[in-house]
């Protein structure tokens, strides 16, 4: 059971993301400001801060926080995280949110930095296999550094220009491809 405090701040911080969502889309991201967001979550700028380091951090938040990948439970441990990574970053949401973070090059670079956030719940994940901790860690920062792999390869520039490049789950599963035997080999 979670504390009132922790509740609280979870409270905080999911404020803090919905409001920092509402007036990137009302407004544009680039015309929203710290100051606003906070007032308009009913903190200070100063709470703020200590819970996002920019107004870019906390729209892609916003987009990402209910995206957590769960592994199916049985099979191989190399399909099981690929369709659970594909599913993380394929969700549908909402299309406006992801238009503006994929035209936008700040918003850009903090959700393909996401990739780092699923490296936790991949550990638990990964350990409930029956892997060990220690080796289950090593794996999930593999995985995610493949998922910043192929975030990069879907959201790179082309002359000037921003341009979503190829099948988002097809580069996912082309970049975990190489980990499939340190994955399967674990899981046995």
């Amino acid at each position: 059971m979670t504390s009132l405090r922790e509740r609280k701040k979870q409270a905080t911080r999911v404020a803090l993301q919905e409001a920092a969502l509402r007036l990137a889309l009302a407004k544009g991201p680039d015309n929203v400001r710290v100051d606003e967001i906070a007032d308009a979550a009913g903190v200070s700028p100063r709470t703020y801060n200590n819970y996002f380091p920019s107004r870019e951090h906390a729209i892609v938040a916003a987009v990402t926080a209910s995206r957590m990948p769960a592994l199916a439970a049985g099979g191989p441990l190399a399909a099981a995280v690929a369709d659970a990574v594909v599913g993380h970053y394929t969700e549908p949401g909402d299309p406006a949110a992801m238009l503006m973070i994929t035209t936008n090059p700040g918003l850009r670079a903090c959700y393909v930095d996401t990739a780092a956030g699923i490296e936790g719940p991949l550990t638990e994940a990964i350990v409930s296999r029956g892997v060990d901790a220690k080796t289950a860690e090593v794996l999930a920062a593999a995985i995610g550094a493949a998922a910043k792999v192929a975030l990069r390869r879907w959201l790179k520039p082309a002359g000037g220009l921003m341009m979503v490049s190829g099948s988002l789950p097809e580069l996912i599963r082309a970049a975990l491809e190489p980990l499939a035997p340190a994955l399967d080999a674990t899981a046995g």
